[in-house]
């Protein structure tokens, strides 16, 4: 095969591929090999989405197997783009592969005759899990520092609560966000949910909300009875992951919120004894910032006491660009049957840290920072799990925060009410 170097340029908006000479950008599909801001979401238990971009038409065609440069199993995908003003998106392919043993390492290329090979890890099927939580995560050398203690952790799934690339309307930010993350995307599922970066909605010109958001992060939605990418849940090794969406309506008569009676409803805590709920702006928080939203104060107030009677165990948040641990809580108040609220919007973001606290401290805040760092759910049992917070500052092995958690299922106390 012809050798050839490429470069990414951008012209007009777009993402143009470069090649050395005519003949190479005419097969720069395979010469330069560029299938990248390659990242996999689950589907289900024992299949996984794999999600990647080209700048000219290929097969949404996906080769894998269990080892190096040996494929034994090949999958067909869909392909689609978008517009958003005067960029066009290059094609987005969306191929889902599986059945998949689970905790097995399984490797893949993406394309038709593609020279670059990944590799994944399927999640586990039973207990232990690690989760690594992380939100608000931009394209900062914070972000690069975050990403780095994560691939340290030896983690199972990544869960992000909103705000991924800030590209805030500038389209390209979105392919460098991809390729800033591809390293580990690549290797690990990545599931998350949408922030008030990704609304990108811009009144006459552009109505659409989330448009580059539900094109290139498409989450299994449909398997878990939602009718929208903007929330949904799935099961993995005894946890049931629940992502809602702050900037979609919650109100009673919503769809969300429809759904989600019906969804925890199905739980089943034999099955799944942890539950866990991703937001992006928190219902708990005694930082300065974000105080008073419309999007904390009024869907607290419309889904608490649907996750207090579910005995949601624990619920992450973002949209403040800093840490904070809560005690078990409900309605302001501790309650040894509510979740712990957790807000990691410390990813990276090229906003700065929030820095200012409401004192004194709050007797429910356990505890705060505002620094840069990522959390670890590391879920042992069907009754216990281990929280850390590390600071990008510290070692990834030192634990700026810990707690270890108990689950609300084996808790006699706390049974759950319909």
């Amino acid at each position: 095969m012809q050798s050839c170097a490429c470069m990414i340029m951008y012209v007009g908006g777009n993402e143009w591929i470069v090649a050395p000479s005519i003949a190479a950008a005419g097969q720069h599909g395979r010469c330069c090999d560029v299938f990248v801001k390659v990242h996999l979401s689950v589907v289900g238990e024992d299949k996984m989405r794999i999600s990647w971009i080209t700048e000219a038409p290929t097969p949404a065609t996906v080769q894998y197997g269990t080892s190096p440069g040996k494929y034994e199993f090949s999958a067909d995908g869909t392909t689609s783009s978008y517009s958003y003003l005067t960029y066009d998106s290059g094609e987005i392919h969306d191929t889902v592969i599986g059945p998949l043993k689970p905790n097995s390492l399984y490797y893949y290329r993406c394309g038709v005759d593609s020279t670059r090979e990944f590799s994944f890890k399927t999640p586990p099927a039973q207990f232990p899990v690690k989760f690594a939580v992380v939100g608000d995560l931009g394209q900062t050398g914070w972000t690069q520092s975050t990403l780095r203690h994560i691939a340290e952790s030896n983690y199972d799934m990544l869960l992000l609560p909103g705000d991924l690339s800030y590209a805030d309307l500038n389209q390209p930010l979105w392919d460098s966000f991809g390729r800033l993350v591809e390293p580990l995307a690549s290797q690990r599922p990545w599931m998350v949910t949408q922030g008030n970066h990704e609304i990108e909605k811009i009144p006459l010109i552009h109505s659409e909300p989330f448009t580059a958001y539900n094109a290139r992060w498409r989450m299994p939605f449909e398997q878990s009875g939602s009718g929208s990418n903007l929330f949904y849940s799935f099961d993995v090794a005894g946890v049931h992951v629940i992502m809602l969406g702050s900037y979609t309506d919650f109100d009673p008569n919503s769809a969300q919120f429809k759904w989600l009676v019906a969804d925890l409803r199905k739980i089943d805590r034999n099955k799944t004894p942890w539950t866990v709920v991703l937001i992006h702006a928190p219902w708990y928080n005694s930082n300065t910032a974000h105080q008073g939203e419309k999007e904390s104060i009024d869907m607290k107030a419309s889904m608490e006491g649907l996750l207090y009677r579910a005995r949601v165990d624990v619920v992450f948040a973002g949209h403040v660009h800093a840490y904070e641990r809560f005690t078990r809580v409900y309605n302001g108040k501790t309650d040894n049957c509510g979740p712990v609220h957790i807000t990691i919007g410390d990813g990276g973001n090229r906003e700065g840290l929030a820095s200012k606290y409401i004192n004194p401290k709050p007797n429910i805040s356990i505890f705060r920072e505002a620094s840069f760092g990522h959390g670890q759910l590391a879920v042992v049992n069907a009754t216990h799990a281990l929280w850390t917070w590390h600071r990008n500052d510290d070692d990834a092995a030192v634990s700026s925060d810990s707690v270890w958690l108990r689950s609300l299922s084996s808790d006699t106390a706390c049974k759950v009410k319909t």
